[in-house]
């Protein structure tokens, strides 16, 4: 299960980083390279903190899956953005998958709880994060809009269940993925941020 949902977040991120990029107008080979970067950057992150070989590295069907995903957005990106909100979906469907694995490959690597919460919010922004600053934009973390405190939130709950003995099953998986991405849609739709730094003087 976590196998297939690793390579659903691949799929739906680099959907996401084709889209951006087509946007930002860049260029086919641009496209991919964000596509790749969005997918892929915070899981490879995520595995250099915890000093284990990087997972798609040794993975061609990963590649595989980014090339697929860019494609996709690249082919069809006039049908996606006939979709109302094609990136937010795409965006919020991968922070949701990654967070869960992002703990889980805390969990597995035996680290502190508040550790492997940050590693499952690492692995769901970070790709976003450097995607962002190559498109010369202020990266979405770090804005008003509330992006992280659902992964880390749904982090939480997620080692919660798994320090009660559900860890791995898939209801756990899919429920705490769930509650991460209802909690971002609502976060958008509700219009709820965080205040910034010159709103607190």
């Amino acid at each position: 299960m976590l196998l297939v949902l690793d390579h659903l977040g691949v799929l739906v991120f680099a959907i996401s980083g084709m889209l951006t990029a087509a946007d930002r107008n860049l260029d086919v080979l641009g496209g991919y390279i964000i596509a790749f970067i969005t997918a892929l950057g915070g899981g490879t992150i995520r595995d250099l903190l915890l000093n284990v070989d990087i997972a798609w590295m040794d993975s061609i069907t990963h590649l595989i899956t980014v090339f697929v995903g860019g494609t996709i957005g690249l082919f069809f990106q006039g049908r996606l953005r006939e979709l109302r909100r094609t990136f937010f979906i795409f965006d919020t469907l991968g922070i949701a998958i990654f967070t869960i694995l992002g703990v889980q490959k805390g969990i597995d690597a035996e680290q502190f709880a508040v550790t492997a919460v940050f590693l499952g919010m690492i692995s769901a922004t970070f790709g976003g994060l450097i995607r962002d600053v190559l498109c010369n934009e202020i990266p979405l973390i770090f804005r008003k809009e509330i992006y992280a405190i659902p992964c880390l939130l749904g982090g939480s709950l997620y080692l919660l269940g798994d320090y009660f003995g559900f860890g791995g099953q898939s209801w756990l998986l899919w429920s705490t993925a769930a509650f991460i991405a209802f909690f971002r849609t609502f976060a958008v739709i509700f219009s709820w941020k965080l205040p910034l730094i010159k709103e607190l003087n």
